[in-house]
């Protein structure tokens, strides 16, 4: 049953709409167009304004469209002369795509054509201007540089792959479009005053294009682009080869880009290029067997669409929300990879035809398809006629009364209620059957549970009830009880609603139950109730613990485990979602995955969402954290590897922070003098300290000094031009804002610049030669010290080269010995001072993780200038290496300092993960006496360490 299901008729409008309306058409020549129409033709423009200020704004700037779109006439074909100028192609773009889209707009509304008509036009629309604009660039290139040719000399194009719904043939009113660029070969243009690789031509065609369609005018925009699904994203190359999108698809594709490419379609299919581009991303996207291999990926993605709705409760959402158009592309999209690689009717990228062929083939019933057809288009209906009011890609419902009133009439609905039944109902239908799709497995039997449902609801005294508990000592068992009942009592007080008591009725017995499968007592049910006190009044996270068992046992577990992951959990229960796939929490990512799952959760979010953007990479670096402490705790990753993926995590973030962060000055400032999009930025992030030394802990803060190369004086590129130099400080400032503002998940990373060139009261960001002269002229010997344990994090390889070669030649500086030697010792006693000469933290103490790093450094500091190797690694364990190879130390000596280094920073990361429970720590006695016994080796006897 559509949304719309009678023909057009007029219908009152209140005073605020009438007046609205008339602002838009009050004004010449619009008003003399109107008074000149027939009564009932006036009245259908009062109502088409009524329902799209869109419309009338693109009426009163092409006022002689009224009687065209009224009597539904062709509008003039688009036509882009090669001979015009680029801001006349983007002012015709601009206005045939709103003539065009206002013509469709007034056929939805006076109910002229289908839905899936509505969303074919909106297509072809886009196909028309999106090939326009393409073979407008094409040409104006072309008569520069000439064209790419193949082998028999013909013109190669730059294929354009629609994503999405645009690859679907079913855009929405007001959308991005999701493109993905490929060209044939490489080689040289030819034919043009000028030649140049055929990589660098696409690049700029691609350029000249996403600038056609994306750029606002005074005539607004075509089309919002979105590169984002490109290989490597926004890291990745703007266009690739035929061979590198094979290479990578083969060599690199996820689970998700096969989901991805499942609505590829090429816009411009050119043959025999097209066919050889498809015929390259079929193997890939469809498998010749059913694909149960994709399953629990797309398990993992179901999860995700579940926990985001969690998360942000999307209840007025028609697209995101439960229910909501995303949940039917899932359901489609999930059946067409499983079974399309045998059943070829399955693989296209329409919906429409695809579920007409799940249901031809029976993987779907005729009713559960039809029910599901009809529910999409009446969301699909609501969506484009939503957007067509203001012109604005959104899918959530209004607010305020005079949208509402302005989207009732569009729908031909009797009255807001009557809209948002029909809306909840679609929606309900279509979440059962998103949530029969890869169900997740039944719940635990209920007899598992019975002595926890009587602890629940039992008012018997604590001693009584204790004697059930049989795996805990009495006076154990009866602390176990107590707590529950006291929690119970906290819930009382609380307004915890109806399905929220409910949940807690069948979820504390369960709990009970995984205490007594881990032998668990009152200490671990006091941290797990630490967690369900911050989530008791939050129905939707006691809802994924009741219906996620195996999420509810990790929680018991990590919790027996670390009264740090307790706390952890308990600030941000969104990681809750983490625990659902145990298989997936203790899976040990490598250096890529850390990149390619930030990229992945970034694709879901509006690159222009600041505030999302920055919450949302709060949320992956937390839920990465917890996957690695996780893996810490059991033993799956041994310490040095935790430090590494910490690392790897930290850097991973940094790297998409930092391109984040250019982006946004890019848009605001242009680009600094001499670059360009796709040049490198000139710009360098290096790490000292644990990030440096690939020693980072879970709680560590981020020592970064920030270099660009910036050698002009010259303004920026954009309409907002400054300084140059200047545009690098504005960055870092840029950067330091989205890693420390404090949102509702934290700051990202807590950042020290301090040790940058005249520390706090030098610039935030200095020339790499200048960086070069401070350290050799002006940098005291802690400044070296700290220079030991740095790595470049960020930069392109011409300014990591520079900056290694800097490194190397301070390092490598020869040095006064006595001098080092008193300099180190002196620094270690000014530490001690600050941190308390008392100070028994394994860090600080004598024979301490701080004395073997600075005995590692003076290794580096004294005899680099001899023995390059030294400087070559910036973590303690491999400088110790090298010292055994250059005849500094014994094997021995090197072995006994390593493990010492490994016992210390093992008690340090204990402390963290478990602050409460200390009684079973590794005594490290002997392993700070090697230490304190290596600096008087080192360092001399008579200089032993300061007290």
């Amino acid at each position: 049953m559509s949304v719309q299901q009678t023909a057009w008729q007029a219908q009152p409008i209140s005073t605020a709409l009438q007046q609205a309306v008339a602002s838009q058409l009050s004004v010449v020549p619009v008003l003399d167009i109107v008074q000149a129409l027939p009564p009932a033709q006036q009245t259908q423009i009062r109502h088409l304004v009524a329902c799209s200020s869109f419309a009338g704004r693109v009426l009163l700037q092409q006022p002689t469209l009224i009687p065209t779109i009224l009597s539904a006439e062709a509008l003039p074909p688009l036509v882009l002369t090669t001979d015009a100028a680029e801001a006349q192609v983007m002012s015709q773009l601009r206005r045939h795509r709103n003539a065009s889209l206002v013509q469709i707009l007034t056929d939805d509304v006076f109910a002229r054509q289908s839905v899936a008509q509505s969303l074919q036009r909106v297509s072809a629309l886009a196909d028309q201007l999106i090939n326009a604009a393409y073979h407008w660039a094409y040409a104006e290139l072309a008569k520069q540089w000439g064209q790419p040719l193949d082998e028999q000399g013909q013109p190669m194009p730059l294929l354009i792959l629609g994503m999405g719904k645009l690859g679907g043939g079913e855009l929405n009113f007001s959308s991005d479009i999701d493109l993905i660029l490929v060209y044939p070969q490489n080689g040289d243009t030819s034919g043009g005053r000028r030649s140049c690789e055929n990589q660098q031509f696409y690049t700029r065609l691609g350029q000249k294009l996403i600038a056609l369609l994306h750029q606002v005018t005074a005539d607004g925009f075509v089309y919002r682009v979105d590169m984002r699904l490109r290989p490597f994203g926004d890291s990745g190359p703007l266009v690739l080869s035929f061979a590198a999108f094979e290479d990578y698809y083969q060599a690199q594709g996820r689970d998700w880009e096969r989901y991805a490419m499942l609505k590829a379609r090429i816009l411009n299919p050119l043959e025999p290029f097209a066919h050889e581009l498809k015929s390259m991303l079929k193997p890939f996207v469809y498998r010749r067997y059913i694909d149960f291999s994709a399953i629990e990926s797309l398990r993992r993605m179901k999860q995700l669409i579940e926990q985001e709705n969690r998360r942000r409760n999307r209840i007025d959402n028609i697209k995101l929300g439960a229910g909501g158009i995303r949940e039917v592309e899932f359901i489609v999209q999930t059946l067409q990879l499983i079974r399309g690689g045998r059943i070829p009717q399955l693989q296209q990228p329409s919906i429409f035809l695809a579920l007409q062929a799940l249901s031809d083939n029976e993987i779907l019933s005729q009713a559960q398809a039809d029910a599901l057809l009809q529910d999409y288009l009446i969301l699909r209906q609501v969506e484009q006629l939503l957007q067509g009011m203001d012109d604005q890609q959104t899918q959530t419902l209004p607010a305020d009364p005079l949208s509402r009133e302005r989207l009732v009439l569009a729908c031909a609905a009797k009255d807001w209620d009557d809209l948002t039944t029909r809306i909840n109902q679609a929606m309900a239908r279509v979440h059962q059957q998103f949530k029969q799709v890869i169900a997740h497995e039944d719940n635990a039997e209920p007899e598992q549970v019975l002595l926890g449902r009587i602890l629940w609801d039992s008012e018997l005294p604590a001693v009584e009830l204790a004697d059930e508990i049989h795996w805990l000592a009495a006076e154990d068992a009866v602390q176990l009880v107590e707590a529950v009942v006291q929690f119970k009592h906290d819930c009382q007080k609380r307004s915890v609603g109806p399905r929220g008591r409910e949940l807690l009725a069948k979820l504390v017995p369960q709990l009970l139950h995984d205490l007594e499968l881990e032998q668990a007592g009152s200490a671990v049910l006091s941290r797990v109730l630490v967690v369900f006190r911050q989530i008791v009044s939050r129905t939707a996270y006691l809802e994924l613990l009741f219906e996620n068992p195996k999420a509810l046992q990790q929680l018991v577990k990590l919790c027996g485990r670390s009264g740090w992951l307790s706390t952890h959990l308990a600030r941000y229960p969104m990681l809750l979602d983490e625990l659902i796939d145990p298989e997936l929490l203790y899976q040990v990512a490598t250096v890529a995955d850390y990149r390619d799952r930030l990229r992945l959760q970034l694709l879901r979010v509006p690159e222009d969402d600041l505030e999302l953007v920055m919450e949302t990479l709060r949320q992956y670096k937390q839920a990465q954290q917890l996957r690695i402490a996780a893996a810490d705790i059991t033993g799956i990753l041994p310490l040095m590897k935790v430090s590494d993926h910490l690392t790897w995590l930290a850097e991973a973030v940094m790297e998409k922070v930092v391109d984040l962060a250019w982006q946004q000055m890019v848009e605001k400032y242009g680009y600094p003098a001499g670059l360009a999009a796709g040049s490198a930025k000139n710009f360098a992030v290096v790490a000292y300290g644990k990030l440096g030394g690939l020693e980072l802990g879970y709680g560590s803060d981020l020592d970064l000094v920030f270099l660009h190369q910036c050698d002009s004086l010259a303004d920026t590129s954009g309409d907002r031009a400054i300084d140059s130099r200047q545009f690098y400080l504005k960055l870092v400032q840029r950067i330091l804002h989205l890693c420390t503002t404090r949102t509702a998940s934290g700051v990202l990373y807590d950042v020290d610049t301090r040790l940058r060139p005249s520390g706090n009261a030098g610039l935030l960001t200095v020339h790499i030669e200048t960086y070069r002269d401070y350290l050799l002229q002006d940098a005291w010997t802690w400044e070296h010290q700290a220079l030991v344990r740095t790595r470049l994090i960020y930069g392109d390889a011409v300014i990591a080269k520079r900056f290694d070669d800097i490194r190397a030649e301070v390092l490598a500086k020869p040095r006064d010995l006595p001098k080092l030697q008193t300099d180190v010792v002196e620094m270690r006693q000014k530490l001690r001072e600050h941190h308390g000469v008392d100070n028994a933290e394994v860090k600080h103490a004598a024979g301490g993780v701080v004395d073997l790093e600075f005995i590692s450094q003076y290794l580096v500091l004294a005899y680099a200038a001899t023995f390059p190797a030294l400087y070559q690694y910036s973590d303690n364990i491999r400088i110790l290496d090298a010292a055994v190879i250059a005849g500094l130390m014994p094997l021995e000596q090197a072995g006994l300092l390593q493990q010492a280094y490994r016992d210390l920073r093992g008690v340090s990361h204990r402390l963290t993960l478990e602050p409460v429970d200390t009684t079973d720590l590794p005594d490290v006695s002997s392993a700070m006496q090697q230490v304190q016994a290596s600096w008087a080796s080192v360092l001399g006897n008579e200089q032993a360490l300061p007290h």
